[in-house]
Formats: C-alpha cells, structure tokens, sequence
C-alpha cells in the first residue's frame, strides 16, 4: 500500500520473458528481436526468466518463475495464452510489445488482466525504459542516458526519434514509456505514477488523444504540481461543436479549449517539435518558476536586438537592471558597453565582463531570467567565455539560458554548456522561447493554486427558480431558450439585464414601449433564430409609437419571408442602454467534448465572429481567474480609459465572470451561453441581449459523478464545512484543505510530538518538505480528500501579547484506489487536543465522503504500536488484522 500501483511495471525486480523460440530468431516477432537485442546491449540488474508459452510446466516449475514484470512479445495469437500464463504466476504488471493489433483483440486482453489482478500496458506499445535499472523493455532503440526527466508519448516513432536526438544533445532521462493505441495503462496513469517517483524532476509528455478528461485533468493537476510538465499535443485544427447554436459555439475550437486546460493544470503547451526539444533542455537543468522578465547579455547589437524583439513578441517583458545595478557595473565593463536596456557589452567584452554582468544581473531584484548571447569575434573565445558560465551557474538561483551563435567556432563551448546543464541554443529566437516556456509555466503554476468554490461571496441566487425554468423548457421539449426566458435565468443569478417584455401584437408593443419610455429596442421572439440580426429582426433606436406599430408588422412579415418554418413567439420590447461610452463585450459558455464546460471572454456585438476575440477559462472562477481572464483577451486595452472615455467598472464585470462561473457550475444543463452584447462602463455592466442553449443533465462524461460531475476540475466542496464544540468549551471547524493551509500545515507538523510525527508518516522528519507540503495542500478532490480540523488559540505575538489565531489541530486524509471503488486513509490529531474527539469526528466526516462519492471501503495502515490509533479503529467497527507484507504493521478495513 505504500508503492504506486505501477511499480511492478516501471520498477520490477524480476521479469517473466515471452519471445517465442529464442534459437530460431525467424519465428520471432520483429518485437521480439529488438527487445532481445537491446537486453543483450545492457543488462538488467535483476532477474531474467525466459518462458514458452507453449510449455505450461508444473506448478512448482510456474511457483520458480514469478515475477513482478511479465514482457511479451509474440504473434497476436499467443498473446492471451502468454497474459494467461503470466496471470498463473501472479505477475504485478505486464507489457505486450506489438502493433496493429485491434481494440476488439485488445479487450480481450485487458479482460484477461483485470481477471488476474495485474496492469497492463500495451498492447500496441514500443515499450519502456528505465536506465537507472539498466532496463531497456523496448523497441525503441539503445537505452537512454540516465536522468531526470522523464517521457511519456502516444508514439513509438516519435519516442525513437527523440531518444535519438537526446543522445546527441546529451539529455538523460529517468523514465521513457510509449503507451500506444488501446493501452489498459493510460496517459493518466503514468502521469499519476511520474509524479510521485523521486527520480524524475521534470515530465515531457506527447500526446494525441485521451479517453477520460476528468481523469487525465486530475492527473495531470497533481503532476505539474509536484514537478514541470511540457505538453506536446498533436491535432490542433479546430474541432469546436459541430452544431453550434451561439456565437461562442461557432467561434471556440477544441485546441483552444485544451490550452485552457492546461493553463489551470498548471502545465505549459508547446506547438512545434522544436519548441519540445527546447523545453526539455530547460527542464533537465530543473529551472524552478519564474516571472516574465528577461535580461539579455551580448556582445553584439544585432543578435541582442533579435532576442529583444522576441521577448516582445511572446508577451515577455525585456529584463532591465536597476540603477544602483548599472552604478555598480559601469566601472567593470568597457567604455563602448550600453545598459540602457539591453546589457549590450560591446565587441571588446573580455570573458571576465561578460562573468560580471551575469553577476549582477543574478542578483538584481528587477531580473527573472538572463539569456546570454555570444558572437563568434575575431581574438575572442568561446569557450573561455563559456566557462564562466559553467563556474557562475551553481551559485544561481535564477534561470539561465545561452545562445552562442555561429557553428564550427562554437561547438566546443556548446558542449561545454550542455555538459553542465545550460540550455544552449543556436537561435536568439529559441533561446527567449525556451525561457517563455518557463514564465508560462511560472504563470499557469499561480492558475493551478486557485480552488474556487462553486458559489461565490456575492448574494446567494436563486438556483431553485432557474432549475425550474430550465425543467419548464426542457418538458416542452425545447432545448433554446428565448431572450425573455435567458434573461431570467441571468436574473436569477443576479446579471444585470436590461428590462424586457413579450409583445404578441402590435398594438401591445405600442403600450409597452410607452411604458418603458423611447427609445425602444424591437427584437424578434424565437427559439428557432439564433441570430436575429441575420434576418431582419432587430430594430434599435424606436423613438414612437407609430413606428413601434410600423416595425412590429414589417418585421414579422420580413422573418416570415426568410424563415417560414420558425416558431415565432412576437416581439421584445426593451429599453435602450444608455451608455453612450459603453464597450459592447459577450460572455458565452461553450461545452467541449470532452473537458465540459468553459466560459469565454471577449469583444461583443454584430462583429463578434470578425473579432473572433475569445479568451476562455475552465470554471469554477474566482476573482484572481475573472481578472486573468478580462486580461487575455485583445479588447482589454479599451476597457482602460481611452479616446475621452473613462475606465470600466473591472470589478462590476468581473462580478458578471463570476455569476456565469456560478450559473455553469450549478447548472449541468446547461449546454452553450451568449451574452451578447453586454455594455459595459464606469457605472457598472448590464446584459442587452442573451441565448441559452439546454439540454439534459444526465450528460456528463465518462469516469465523472455527483453534484458537479460535468466539470472538469471540481470546485472547492464547501459543503462539507461543519463547525463542532469542543469537550470543555471553544468550538472548531472541519474543512477541506486547500492551498491556503500550507503555512498552517507545516506549523501543525512541526507542533507534533515525534512519536505522533512517526506514527504518521513512519519518519523521523521534523516538518514537511516543501514537495510534500505543496502535495497535501493543493488536492484534487475528485480523487482525494483532506479534511482539517481549526481551531482558535491564543498565542503570544512579537509584541509580548496575546492573541488568537487558526491553527489546525487534526487532519484526516483519503485517497481513491486505483480500482477505483476504495480508499486508503490517514489520520493525524493534535498532541494537545487528543481525547478530545476530534480523531473520531475526522474520521467520521472522511468516512462520510467516501460514502457520498460512492466508495465501498476504506483502509489503512497502522502501526503495530499505535494502540492509541488501534483502539480507536476498534471504537468505529473497523475490522483489523495482520498485514502479510509487513509484520510491523495492521490492516485496517471498515465497509462504507
């Protein structure tokens, strides 16, 4: 229970070998003969049993041959016999190396594995490898340089001609695995595995396509937060709704969405296969975030105005040295050398200078990053300059990238370079993106940290009544909302909207209009036009009653004309906004096939596709993603004052992100979102015009469940705060975890005797590494949950006085295993609070949740001398006995 379900794969002591006649090589498979080749190359440090699965042998022979690792590589037709036999002998894991083999043949395969108990990758995978075990279980080609980053791809060939190029870069690796097509191992699965291996620092994945989105999103979430992960995902072109009824649905594509989706995993996207390489080399050298800002260091104008103009081009921002920086270099460097912005040290900058820039540019405040450039001058040298780059790396705390331009001349001190983990590159351009790669990971690190709740601070809405509306719609079999019925399902959650009223006649328009006061706008009822302005059927600036009379009757015989078969309920009439200065902006929701629902941001009104202006985010959204999101889009900059118009009320639109954030996450019906345009300026934000798309909310996607099942990351579950008296008075709260508890957390641990610190985490370790720390704070609570339990307590401040202060005096912890239909738990309590219950509450709310997420059990480990921790298993009904793997310990088990 302490192992990652993939080590018998990825980390094997033993291994059962399946490769046909090893003396009659033609009757192997192609497979076969490359595994066996490569095995020969270098030897795996363990146990080897090679087997016949023609011959069964005894059961004493099969008890002689188990192992952890099962590889087979045999025609399609001795594959199962092969999985049967490896299931005999009760393997952990298998790897079938084949292709072309069907998904119909591939399900009979997993069938089998499931059967024995065992994982299996494959079939249709090129294999794995694991240079520090010396294990090359691949066809990919001699094993790679060992490492600290690791590589996961959906393609042999790509995998091949990676390792091929790392061998020439010099990049080493800690894991490499290719999934291949109908794997029972999946994408999320290794990433799940990767994270929690303490020989990788960094993760390259290439991707094509998944299969489970919450899955892989949970996945991918928890690895980028343990360590760097770079996303290479082919099929960009844009696949969006087929059948699009809003604007947002005609104009959202799938790749975008998936950028989106990274962004809140806290990972980085690349586009190219050189952007990939370059994103690697800065990963080996384990470069931790950073911010935007870049110093660029040359010896030469033009390369450095190059690099220069890149920064600009990727949203960079050009590092310049402060004053009191530049004070103190001038005397150092030559007289020809400029700082103005660039750190430009001329031609005749000696490898000395070009060691007292970096210097400084290392410890100023105003830098994120530096890029050193050097070109090829007559009487200077490469290397030496190199070398001080080498010497001045280890005292850096700031990343550092380098470009040596040229070829012959320079090859040495690239070598140089990449021998000490610099990331070097031919290009100023490469070299700045390498580093984007990084600031974007910086930036999608700040996204992944934000766990907003489903419902915001603002007032509550009235969920029930828009439930109401939408079932009314749905029992009428429509699936499109009217204006009037999308407005109130706005107003329901308390958007702004201008007031608007059905006309069904002329002569009714006539007496809203008058009641609402001119200018009027006219605007065509019907669930079966989405866009109105297409047909005729918006009039705006009606400043009478005869000509609301005249447009009522042209209109309505104009649509009839365009589209006779539309259903057409009469006409809106609503008051024009008044907002001279006001920018016309949309809000939409689209839904994504297969990551759910995400909002989108934008320039609004009848150019709105022309714009295709369209920022977006997954829900749930918080202040912090509201803002991010206004500031992606290209219209931010006319929400700043300009042209003689004052600024916008940001934080009145950012309420109106933050209400469809709500809407989207209470709401799984709801399926695609126009609110277009809404006006906003310096008064505040109000919906002119909105389309609702609905559909049943039974339709959410495979591997989700509960409450908020159609979204991809979960909100924060506040629902399962509750507040309990303690014995003798006070009060605490238990509470999911977040990433704001990490200061708490680490005071918690610290505060713990050492014998409840060891009984907890079967260490000695005083507080919790910062990995840990980030690991037990930031939690995807789709798999997992951690509750605390805070109390107030008075401590002594720095001025010698009491005060109280939270601090979490017990945390109770699951997390889903991987048959996905148990737990494993861990319970922690205060020294100070113990018999107070709160070991028996914690375990009864993590018990509670487990339930409501539809587990069956829950388990866990207990120290043989825990007789605190086993009576209190006992007191809850939890049946416990021997562990077989260690006597040390106890199992523990209660059925939920």
């Amino acid at each position: 229970m302490d192992q990652h379900f993939l080590t018998p794969l990825f980390e094997p002591q033993s291994i059962a070998l399946f490769t046909g006649p090893q003396d009659a090589p033609d009757e192997q498979t192609p497979q076969a003969r490359a595994l066996l080749t490569y095995l020969a190359e270098q030897p795996f440090k363990g146990r080897v049993t090679p087997l016949d699965v023609h011959t069964t042998g005894t059961l004493a022979d099969l008890a002689q041959a188990r192992a952890d690792l099962a590889i087979i590589a045999l025609p399609d037709d001795e594959i199962v016999p092969a999985l049967e036999l490896a299931g005999r002998i009760k393997v952990g894991a298998a790897l079938v190396l084949s292709a072309g083999v069907s998904q119909a043949k591939a399900n009979e395969m997993h069938r089998v594995a499931k059967r024995h108990g065992f994982w299996l990758l494959g079939p249709n995978s090129s294999g794995f490898q694991r240079p520090r075990q010396q294990l090359n279980a691949s066809t990919l080609g001699p094993l790679a340089v060992q490492g600290q980053l690791a590589l996961v791809s959906q393609s042999g060939a790509l995998t091949a001609s990676i390792l091929d190029w790392a061998r020439q870069t010099r990049m080493g690796f800690s894991t490499v695995i290719t999934l291949g097509a109908h794997s029972q191992v999946t994408l999320a699965d290794t990433l799940d595995y990767l994270a929690a291996d303490r020989h990788t620092q960094g993760i390259v994945v290439y991707m094509e396509g998944i299969a489970n989105a919450r899955r892989f999103t949970s996945a991918l979430r928890a690895a980028a937060n343990a360590k760097p992960v770079v996303v290479l995902k082919a099929g960009r072109q844009q696949a969006g709704n087929v059948a699009a009824q809003t604007h947002s649905g005609a104009i959202v594509g799938s790749a975008e969405v998936f950028d989106a989706v990274l962004r809140r995993a806290g990972a980085v996207r690349v586009r190219s296969f050189v952007e990939l390489f370059s994103a690697a080399k800065c990963l080996a050298s384990r470069y931790r975030p950073v911010g935007p800002r870049l110093a660029v260091i040359t010896n030469g104008g033009g390369p450095g105005v190059l690099a220069a103009d890149w920064i600009s081009e990727l949203g960079l921002k050009l590092g310049v040295l402060s004053e009191d920086t530049r004070r103190t270099l001038v005397p150092l460097l030559p007289h020809s050398a400029s700082l103005n912005d660039l750190v430009d040290l001329s031609e005749d900058a000696t490898p000395e200078q070009f060691r007292a820039a970096l210097e400084a540019a290392s410890k100023d405040r105003a830098i994120d990053g530096v890029l050193v450039l050097y070109s090829p001058k007559f009487g200077g040298d490469a290397n030496a300059v190199a070398q001080q780059l080498i010497e001045l790396k280890p005292r850096m705390s700031k990343p550092l990238v380098a470009c040596w331009l040229g070829d012959a001349s320079v090859a040495a001190a690239r070598h140089a370079l990449s021998d000490a983990q610099i990331p070097s590159f031919r290009t100023p351009e490469a070299a700045v993106g390498a580093f984007g790669n990084i600031a974007s990971f910086y930036q999608n690190q700040q996204m992944l940290h934000q766990t907003p709740p489903p419902l915001s601070d603002l007032a509550a809405p009235d969920v029930e009544g828009a439930r109401l509306l939408i079932e009314s719609a749905l029992a009428d079999r429509r699936t499109v909302l009217t204006e009037m019925e999308s407005k109130a399902l706005l107003a329901a959650f308390h958007v702004p909207v201008t007031q608007t009223l059905l006309a069904r006649s002329p002569t009714e328009a006539m007496m809203i209009a008058s009641q609402i006061g001119f200018p009027v706008a006219l605007k065509i009822d019907s669930p079966d036009i989405p866009h109105k302005s297409d047909v005729g059927g918006v009039a705006l600036n009606v400043m009478n009653a005869t000509a609301v009379r005249d447009i009522y009757q042209d209109m309505m015989e104009a649509v009839r004309a365009k589209q006779p078969d539309a259903r057409i309920n009469g006409l809106t009439v609503q008051a024009m906004a008044r907002k001279k200065r006001g920018r016309e902006l949309y809000i939409g929701v689209v839904t994504d096939d297969p990551f759910g629902p995400v909002i989108t941001f934008g320039g609004g009104g009848t150019m709105i596709e022309l714009l295709n202006d369209h920022a977006m985010e997954l829900p749930p959204l918080n202040q912090f993603l509201a803002r991010r999101l206004i500031e992606r889009s290209r219209i931010v900059e006319t929400l700043k004052a300009w042209r003689g118009a004052p600024e916008v009320d940001m934080a009145a639109l950012e309420r109106v992100l933050l209400r469809v954030s709500e809407m989207v996450c209470e709401l799984p019906q709801l399926r695609e979102m126009d609110i277009n345009p809404i006006i906003v300026d310096e008064q505040g934000a109000v919906a002119v015009d909105a389309r609702i798309v609905i559909g049943a909310a039974a339709q959410t996607a495979p591997g989700r469940s509960g409450r908020y099942g159609h979204l991809a990351i979960l909100p924060y579950p506040a629902r399962f705060e509750q507040k309990w008296p303690l014995r003798g008075g006070g009060e605490y709260v238990v509470r999911p975890i977040h990433p704001d508890d990490a200061q708490m957390l680490q005071e918690f641990t610290k505060s713990l005797s050492p014998e409840s610190r060891y009984f907890r985490f079967v260490s000695n370790m005083a507080e919790l590494p910062a990995s840990m720390l980030s690991r037990f704070t930031l939690i995807d609570y789709d798999r997992e949950m951690a509750l605390c339990a805070v109390a107030e307590a008075e401590v002594v401040g720095d001025d010698g006085q009491k005060h109280k202060k939270q601090r979490i005096v017990g945390v109770s912890r699951y997390i889903t295993n991987p048959d996905q239909t148990s737990c494993e738990f861990s319970l922690v309590v205060a020294d100070a609070y113990a018999g107070q219950g709160l070991g028996t509450r914690l375990m009864l709310s993590i018990m509670d949740v487990a339930r409501e997420k539809g587990l069956q059990e829950i388990v866990g480990l207990v120290l043989t001398h825990n007789n605190g921790m086993l009576k209190l298993m006992r007191s809850l009904g939890f049946e416990i006995k021997a562990y077989p793997e260690d006597p040390d310990f106890r199992l523990v088990t209660h059925a939920l």
